[in-house]
């Protein structure tokens, strides 16, 4: 009976000893997706998503075992020129309200090597969800020198095809595929 009592405890305790994900907060003031398509051969035209709300359940032992949700508001698109973001946002493409996301839920995590991972998950874009697998990398964990806080930066990239989207008007003729370009930063949760 003692010896059982004393096994429960060291399980007990070596249950407790495993880390697990902490829970990281997008700044938003340093998190933006970047995105480029080709305008009928004579540019790469770009523009960006910002406004991001997210968390990232992040397990620096386990990185597989962590996770990320993120949100954008789509009327929150840059381009740089506000008759293109008006014609984004009439029927010709998006024909968005205030209250429409951009999300993106991660469903696994393929850790490639010391500090990158395949981060598959469900982006929701246009009222329409596709599978997405973006190329992730760290970039840095540590504390923020100015906040004095625990903090992560992330960079990604992956390659969307907008037609599968419902947002393929003008396509071939500009770009169908879209590349992006994500980097984020995150400070631990209180």
């Amino acid at each position: 009976m003692k010896s059982t009592l004393i096994a429960a405890a060291i399980a007990t305790a070596a249950t407790s000893a495993i880390a697990a994900p902490e829970k990281y907060v997008l700044d938003p003031s340093h998190s933006q997706v970047v995105f480029s398509y080709n305008h009928l051969g004579f540019s790469t035209t770009t523009g960006m998503f910002s406004g991001f709300e997210g968390e990232i359940m992040f397990d620096q032992e386990d990185p597989a075992a962590s996770s990320v949700t993120v949100s954008m508001p789509v009327v929150e698109m840059i381009t740089g020129w506000k008759p293109r973001e008006d014609h984004f946002m009439s029927e010709d493409f998006f024909a968005a309200t205030a209250e429409e996301m951009v999300t993106f839920t991660s469903t696994s995590i393929e850790v490639t090597g010391e500090n990158t991972a395949k981060i598959t998950g469900d982006l929701t874009l246009n009222g329409v969800t596709k599978p997405v697998v973006l190329d992730a990398k760290l970039n840095q964990v540590g504390e923020h020198p100015m906040a004095g806080k625990p903090w992560a930066g992330f960079d990604a990239t992956t390659t969307l095809v907008r037609s599968d989207f419902e947002l393929g008007k003008f396509a071939p003729f500009v770009g169908d595929e879209v590349a992006i370009a994500i980097s984020i930063e995150a400070q631990k949760a209180d």
